[in-house]
């Protein structure tokens, strides 16, 4: 396995995209109204964003804000959105379904990873919603997911450490786990060391997924970070990460 850690961030802007990658991130997650936990961006937000970054890119497939429980309109909607991602020359996607019973909805999540293909697909925070989290990794990895977004069920991933270390050791050598959940320069190391993960997610200050924008995730006054701030912030997270591998 290789020792180098990478990082995926959360954006919702072109601006925010581009300056990701100028901080030297590995991935970005493309998604819009990030307050609200993100949704779908935009066929022109993933074609401008495709222009002008480099990086791989993964675009949120939600097509609202609140449960993961979805109609079947609603995923006849995250169909023509998956296609519509494919054709902005979007890297990969990100879902995630659940059952009214809070289990992992495996069928229709299966049959979205399918549509997917070429493009690798990550399961979403979702997860943190559902009843068994250990029950929950067997059934997303049964999905055909290639990878798995979690915060170990808490807000924070610092909340949950034995969790996601638990997590990371049971998902090795099927899927890849990754993090979550205020993950900054400031707490990163301790993450690393105690999850022994390899990706790590992070909205380097815009807001908690699934969450309104916090004072742990934004400025000290709780706005929102410039362009060049963002760079800041996701530079020191990589550089950390480049110093543990």
């Amino acid at each position: 396995m290789s020792n180098r850690f990478l990082l995926e961030v959360c954006v919702e802007s072109v601006d925010y995209a581009v300056a990701a990658e100028r901080g030297g991130a590995h991935r970005i997650e493309l998604c819009s109204d990030l307050s609200s936990g993100g949704v779908t961006p935009s066929a022109g937000l993933m074609q401008t964003t495709r222009r002008h970054v480099r990086l791989p890119i993964h675009a949120l497939i939600r097509p609202r804000a609140g449960d993961f429980c979805y109609s079947e309109r609603e995923l006849e909607i995250m169909r023509d959105d998956i296609c519509a991602a494919k054709q902005c020359g979007m890297d990969g996607v990100v879902l995630g379904m659940l059952t009214k019973s809070a289990r992992v909805d495996i069928e229709r999540t299966k049959a979205l990873v399918e549509l997917a293909k070429p493009l690798p697909v990550t399961f979403h925070r979702a997860f943190d919603a559902a009843k068994n989290l250990e029950v929950s990794l067997e059934e997303v990895i049964q999905t055909g997911a290639s990878r798995l977004l979690t915060s170990g069920g808490e807000a924070r991933a610092l909340d949950a450490l034995p969790i996601l270390a638990r997590l990371v050791q049971a998902a090795r050598g099927r899927i890849l786990l990754m993090p979550c959940g205020g993950i900054r320069s400031d707490n990163i190391a301790r993450i690393v060391r105690a999850t022994q993960a390899q990706e790590f997610h992070s909205s380097v200050g815009i807001s908690s997924a699934g969450q309104a924008a916090t004072l742990a995730d934004g400025n000290e006054d709780g706005s929102i970070p410039d362009a060049v701030t963002f760079e800041r912030r996701a530079r020191e997270v990589v550089s950390l990460l480049d110093s543990l591998s």
